[in-house]
């Protein structure tokens, strides 16, 4: 009797684990439902709008827990799309320049703010604000220089793009557009500049080190920045706007040629799903950890703020709030390829579209997916943790503070949290917008934590009779009201 009780014990544990792993996610009743709900959604917008192809995948922590392909690679010869066809990514490869950029940060063979005339000397472009500060490093990571979207040559109209050495040869005759850091300012030729101070700060040739330290590593066997032939047999043929006769024209391939650090990259979405998954890992660099994780959480914050408060820019990364989300991505459009990608950190959640239609629309499928089907994903994997009881220790804490000028204080428990409500003069709105949560750190000694928390300790000094003294806030004290 014992050993069957044990050995139904251990099968309750299985199946808890098994429940937990996320390549069981889509298995749960609620998020099923949420994908067949959408893939129904994704083929009538297919049908409506006469789209030619999608691929798309959704990554949990380090899973591609979802993937699917719609519709076709190739229109005329009936090859489904599928994840596992390539397709240009084309600015998304801006991620992985800037990516390269950080490890050598990262390695101590150039700093941010360093002039970019520091590596790329032949840099040189009418300044029509001599007055501004010298074009850096970070300026191009952030958008921020004030230099033109482009080179001087009309390749988004011929797609004819220009080599390095016609870049260089055509920069003087260029000139800066706004003050480096005033105004956010898309910039290509940015970028591809960029990709040429990582030739320089590194020693290797830009195809070179982005294999050697980026793609090997994280196991990208089928991204390339100079498609190979052998991928290029699983390259979707890219198509133009639906014309008013329902059919669309081949687009033609384009090599992005000196502009390739900014667009000439080669992946799909299994591919890029292992990219999504690195933004999602801690700890030191090594191996498939290409970047530290406090490096990965840099790039991924804002450095500049639109005026809307709404979007920004990171380090080489686009930033944007949707909804009460915080998205983290990028997107790319080259010649009859859309791409997208998007991430949550805080839920560790990311999507992939990418359409062979100049008019694919991958964001908004992108943000579809999180509107419908991550709720239902976040349900699953129980992302919220379920809130410990109160300590009843606690309770000894609980009551009324001052400071020396009178400035109110109220320790309590709320929501089964120990918490330190500050009284604003005048009081805030929001009476939740003071509240600092006070996390266990010792005994009788808390830190400051939460959204309005400042990270410094809290500790409670109690008297012979174990009741409250006074109470250490940082560096000074506050004192109990009797």
């Amino acid at each position: 009797m014992k050993k069957i009780a044990l050995w139904f014990t251990m099968l309750l544990i299985i199946r808890s684990v098994a429940l937990t792993q996320t390549s069981s996610v889509t298995e749960y009743p609620e998020v099923a439902a949420k994908i067949q709900l959408f893939e129904s959604w994704v083929n009538a917008q297919m049908k409506y709008y006469n789209l030619p192809g999608l691929t798309m995948g959704i990554v949990y922590d380090q899973e591609l827990i979802w993937e699917k392909g719609f519709g076709f690679a190739d229109l005329k010869k009936k090859t489904p799309a599928t994840p596992q066809s390539i397709f240009r990514i084309a600015s998304i490869t801006k991620l992985f320049t800037s990516t390269a950029i950080m490890q050598l940060r990262d390695a101590g063979k150039l700093r941010l703010d360093d002039a970019v005339t520091k590596y790329i000397p032949w840099f040189k472009i009418k300044h029509r604000f001599p007055e501004a500060p010298e074009i850096t490093i970070c300026h191009f990571l952030t958008h921020t220089s004030g230099i033109p979207r482009e080179a001087a040559f009309p390749y988004w109209t011929d797609h004819n793009f220009p080599t390095l050495e016609q870049i260089i040869k055509a920069l003087p005759n260029q000139e800066t557009v706004y003050p480096s850091e005033t105004k956010w300012k898309y910039s290509n030729l940015a970028m591809a500049l960029l990709g040429q101070i990582v030739v320089a700060a590194s020693g290797e040739e830009y195809e070179t080190y982005i294999q050697k330290h980026i793609l090997k590593p994280l196991e990208m066997n089928s991204t390339s920045v100079v498609l190979s032939k052998e991928d290029n047999k699983r390259l979707v043929t890219g198509y133009g706007i639906r014309l008013p006769n329902s059919k669309r024209e081949i687009m033609p391939f384009t090599d992005a040629k000196g502009l390739t650090p900014a667009a000439n990259i080669s992946s799909n979405v299994e591919d890029l799903a292992k990219f999504i998954s690195l933004q999602f890992r801690e700890g030191k660099a090594g191996r498939k950890q290409i970047l530290k994780g406090s490096t990965l959480k840099e790039m991924q914050r804002v450095h500049w703020l639109q005026p809307s408060w709404t979007s920004g820019w990171g380090l080489g990364f686009s930033i944007r709030k949707y909804g009460s989300r915080t998205l983290v991505g990028h997107g790319g459009w080259v010649a009859g390829n859309r791409t997208q990608i998007y991430f949550c950190a805080k839920e560790k959640i990311g999507v992939i579209v990418m359409s062979n239609a100049e008019d694919g629309s991958p964001s908004m499928f992108a943000c579809r997916i999180f509107d419908v089907v991550v709720p239902a994903i976040n349900k699953a994997v129980k992302l919220e943790p379920k809130v410990a009881k109160a300590d009843p220790m606690w309770n000894k804490y609980v009551g009324k503070y001052q400071d020396p000028t009178k400035w109110e204080y109220l320790v309590m428990i709320m929501n089964n949290e120990l918490v330190l409500y500050g009284f604003d003069y005048p009081p805030e709105d929001n009476p939740e917008s003071s509240i600092i949560k006070l996390t266990p750190e010792g005994e009788h000694c808390f830190r400051m934590t939460g959204e309005n928390g400042n990270g410094e300790l809290l500790i409670f000094e109690m008297d012979e009779k174990g009741k409250v003294k006074r109470i250490k806030k940082g560096e000074n004290y506050i004192y109990p009201v009797f």
